[in-house]
């Protein structure tokens, strides 16, 4: 079996949603054993959010790969002394309950801690679990109203979420980090350091050029659609096909080049209204009407072939089914299968990060408590004790 920059790691994780299973999930793909502890049952809420792949949710066929799936009932003491079992020889216990529920359960990082120094615990809460919004529950589309993000998406007409659960990826991505930073640690200084990462936090960092722009600016930047706040040109325009084009201006020599060898009126680099980038900005819809119509005389795939030939970044506007056939997943060869439960194969896409020479883990998707007595019986348990706690439903 190859060796994976992780293994060796055991990540024990009360999960749900998507938050701490994509950081968990990035740790299975380096190699760490993670043990994703389920509801008896129907396990985690998730895998009901739909039914698309192959019966089971696209949520959790993305975030749970390379996991095993133990069932415990965490109100009863027996379930709770399983997991307290496990803890005993993991190095990272991961949790995202609901607030206060890890505490209740005697699963904080103090009580943790004191009996396993070595333990490393992550928390991923909504608001955070001190202050005054610590009892409030936390989903995406909460986070990005309440971070501003909703207000920056849109058109000028209405806003719009982002069309991806994009706290909850931010704070899955600080809190795999964070884990990472913390087992550094301890095998530097053999000290070991709670992590804390709240969604509300996460997404707050992502909004720092905002902050800034709106703080010192006196006003956010406006909804434009697929339009750039603070750079012109740089935005979809329509083709004479009905398809459009997204094509980016970043600085003086790009607008220049627009403006000669695509626009065709290089006197307009002679324009005040277009002198600078802020006054390209300022003069945005004079600017707008200008491209348009240079767009509107060609089809996309002209224009978009002119654009590249002379240097001028630009895009299709793809939809999903035209991101899966993209060109560089299929040549750069990003695409593996992952089995998900009943036996089915799936693409999923490489972690995006290489390490030269390691291959990461793409294990199948587990069904619920697919691992448990396998689990049970690593940690003693006998057959009939097993018997016994799936009698009583606790595991």
């Amino acid at each position: 079996m190859r060796r994976l920059p992780l293994s060796g790691v055991t990540v024990v994780s009360l999960e749900q949603a998507v938050a701490a299973p994509y950081a968990t999930r990035q740790l299975a793909d380096l190699g760490a054993r993670v043990i994703k502890v389920e509801r008896p049952g129907d396990g985690d809420f998730a895998r009901r959010y739909d039914t698309t792949v192959h019966g089971h949710s696209s949520y959790f066929v993305w975030l749970n790969r390379s996991k095993e799936s133990l069932t415990l009932d965490l109100k009863d003491p027996r379930g709770r002394e399983v997991l307290h079992r496990l803890l005993d020889g993991a190095d990272v216990f991961v949790q995202n309950l609901a607030p206060g529920a890890a505490v209740r359960l005697g699963l904080g990082p103090d009580v943790l801690t004191a009996r396993r120094p070595r333990l490393i615990t992550c928390t991923v809460s909504g608001y955070g679990t001190t202050g005054p919004w610590a009892d409030r529950k936390a989903y995406d589309l909460l986070v990005q109203c309440q971070t501003g993000l909703v207000s920056l998406t849109g058109t000028a007409g209405e806003t719009a979420r982002v069309g991806i659960s994009v706290a909850d990826i931010a704070a899955g991505m600080y809190a795999y980090s964070g884990i990472l930073t913390a087992l550094y640690t301890r095998a530097v200084t053999g000290s070991a350091h709670p992590v804390e990462v709240s969604l509300f936090e996460a997404l707050a960092e992502w909004m720092g050029q905002p902050a800034h722009y709106t703080e010192h600016g006196g006003a956010q930047p406006p909804r434009l659609g697929t339009r750039h706040a603070t750079i012109a040109p740089y935005g979809a325009y329509r083709a004479a096909d009905g398809t459009e084009v997204l094509l980016s201006v970043q600085n003086e020599r790009e607008w220049a080049v627009l403006c000669d060898r695509f626009l065709g009126r290089p006197e307009l680099t002679g324009d005040a209204r277009f002198a600078t980038g802020p006054d390209r900005v300022a003069h945005r819809a004079e600017l707008d009407a200008v491209v348009a119509a240079r767009c509107a005389r060609s089809a996309s795939g002209e224009i978009l072939d002119l654009l590249d030939e002379i240097g001028i970044a630009c895009a299709g506007v793809n939809d999903v089914a035209a991101f899966l056939d993209h060109p560089v997943l299929a040549g750069r060869d990003r695409w593996r299968e992952v089995t998900v439960p009943g036996g089915a194969a799936v693409r999923a896409l490489l972690p995006p990060a290489d390490l030269a020479g390691v291959p990461p883990r793409m294990d199948p998707v587990p069904a619920v408590g697919e691992h448990t007595d396998a689990i049970l019986t690593e940690l003693g348990r006998s057959p009939a004790e097993i018997a016994a706690l799936r009698a009583d439903a606790v595991v």
